[in-house]
Formats: C-alpha cells, structure tokens, sequence
C-alpha cells in the first residue's frame, strides 16, 4: 500500500486570474468631432455656392485671388450682388442681382402735392359723374317722374353736382307755400336714394321769382318762403338716410340769382337747387370769412346765366305760424 501511494501524483490547480484592458483615451472622440465639422463645414460650402449670384462668386474668387487689392479699391462684382435672388434689387434689369449705388445716378422720387390734388379732384370728378348718371337713370326709370324729366336739371359746375328742379310746368309746391306736391316729395326721395351712396357734402337753395309776396305785412315774404321750402326739401332727403352731417348749408335765396335774367318773373326762375360739393369747394366754404353773414355787402347780379355762386343772403326760416289761406302770391300768378 506505501507502495501504490508513492506513485500517486499531486493535483495542481492552476487559475488565472483575468485582469481588465488597459484605457484606449478619447481620441476617437476627437477624431468623430473634426470629420462631423468638416461634413457641417462642406454642406455649408455647397449651401452658399448654390444660393449666390454670379456677382457674389467672383468677388470671393477676386478676393481669394489678389486679397489686398480688392480690400483698398474693389473688384468687379465685390459687392455688386448683396441680394440672394438672380435679377433681385431695384434694378430688375441686371441679370446679377443688386446694382451697386455708384453705378447709377441717385434717383429722389418726390411726391408732388399739386399733382395730388390734381389726382383726387379727377377721381372725384368721376365719381359725382357717376352719380349724375345714376340719378338721371332712376328718374328715368320712373314712369310717374319721367314725366318731369324736362323740369330736372342736371350740370357739373367748379363746385360740383348740381341738380336743379324747376317750377316751370307742374308746381312743386302749393301756391305760397311750403306744402310739397305729392310727385315732387317722389322725385326728391328717389334722387335722396342716390345722394346717400355718396360721402360729399350738399347744399340746399330755395329760390323765388320776383313778384312780391302778398300779405308780407306780418314779416314772412320771399325769403322766408325760399329758406322754407329748400329746408322742406331737406327733410325729404333726411327721411331716406341723409344724416345732418352730411348738410353743409339750407339757404333761401328769394329772387336775387334768377335763372332766367331777362324775365325775373319766370317760373323757372322758382326753383330747388341741391349741389353736391366737390371736397375743394367744401374746404373752400368750411373755412375763411363767411360773406353772406348779415350785414354784409350784397355782390352785384352776375352778368350771365350763374353757376353755383356762395349765397348772398341766407334768412333763418322765421318761427312765425304759417300766413293765413287769404295771404298768398299776387291774383293769378302761381307761387
């Protein structure tokens, strides 16, 4: 048995312990960052070269070729295209872009206030040209007032639209008074409906003949009859929208600018006048001395058929009753 044992062998383990890998550094890491900024750095390069102009590229060849001789006096196309769009800037004739300042003559465009106001009164002439056509079409479209039409005036004078009603044929008004004929109220409304599309200001004149007014003791004669009936005129077009505002003026003008001068007596000479004013003869009124204040110098009779003129003597519509049915125009000639 001692025998056997000697020849037994020991058994050696032997283990080997692992250690762990050494530290590589970050190089890699450096390397990553140069070729993500070198592929950023190139698509940026690529971005430029396909949005500049022609111009643009060769200032920056010009540059990168002679750098000290562009800096101090520039080269062909070294700032000629600082817009990004090919034909961009203010001179849309240069295939480039951008012209430079010093290539062109400085250009100053000045605004000038009389062509302006040469521009406004044209269009608003059109405009008031419009609504003249406007209202002799509605009239006309009205059987009942087409029968007027020949009492209806219609003209454009310095100051604007003037519409003229006159008295000859059937009255507009009962005989001395400022009761309105049924036809007439019709006609003045449908002329209101056009008045109202139309921002200009109006004004309102009441003219007479000159036969005196009978019964005229009490105060009340032709000029209260004219600033009563052009005032009755006024609510008529105030009853289809023309507000207030709108109203420059409601004047009576008795018989001092007749339409007919040779015959003062006429019935044309009995009349309703609504001018539409331009916006120059609405400043022109709106501001300055008034000169038909009263009180003031009455101007000679014009020596023609008038245009529209400023009024001579407006009179306050008087607070006294209507005159009594006895008083009226003189026996047989209509008010």
């Amino acid at each position: 048995m001692a025998k056997d044992g000697s020849k037994l062998q020991p058994i050696i383990v032997k283990r080997i312990k692992k250690g762990a890998h050494g530290h590589h550094g970050g190089a890699w890491k450096i390397a990553y960052a140069d070729f993500v900024t070198a592929m950023m750095a190139f698509f940026l390069l690529m971005w430029l070269l396909g949005s500049t102009t022609e111009g643009d590229r060769k200032g920056i060849a010009d540059y990168f070729n002679s750098p000290l001789k562009v800096s101090l006096t520039g080269g062909s196309g070294s700032g000629d295209s600082s817009h990004v769009i090919r034909g961009g800037g203010q001179d849309l004739s240069r295939a480039v872009g951008q012209v430079k300042r010093g290539e062109q003559d400085a250009r100053r465009d000045t605004i000038s206030l009389h062509q302006f106001k040469a521009e406004q009164a044209r269009a608003e002439r059109v405009r008031l040209e419009e609504l003249k056509a406007e209202v002799a079409k509605r009239i006309s479209e009205n059987p009942t007032l087409a029968a007027l039409g020949a009492q209806i005036k219609l003209d454009m004078t310095p100051e604007g639209l003037r519409i003229q009603i006159v008295d000859e044929g059937k009255p507009m008004f009962a005989s001395g008074s400022a009761v309105m004929q049924p036809y007439m109220r019709d006609l003045l409304r449908e002329i209101g409906v056009a008045l109202v599309k139309v921002p200009n200001k109006v004004i309102f004149e009441g003219h007479t003949d000159s036969m005196p007014y009978q019964g005229g003791g009490t105060g009340y004669g032709n000029w209260e009859l004219s600033a009563d009936r052009a005032n009755a005129s006024r609510r008529e077009l105030h009853a289809v929208g023309l507000t207030d505002e709108r109203v420059m003026r409601v004047l009576g003008l008795a018989a001092s600018q007749p339409l007919n001068l040779d015959d003062p007596t006429a019935a044309v000479n009995r009349r309703i006048s609504i001018s539409v004013l331009t916006r120059e003869a609405q400043e022109r009124l709106s501001k300055g001395p008034v000169s038909e204040v009263a009180g003031a110098d009455v101007p000679p009779a014009p020596p023609a058929r008038p245009a529209w003129v400023e009024p001579v003597r407006p009179v306050v519509p008087a607070a006294a009753p209507a005159p009594a049915p006895t008083a009226g125009r003189a026996p047989g000639i209509p008010g």
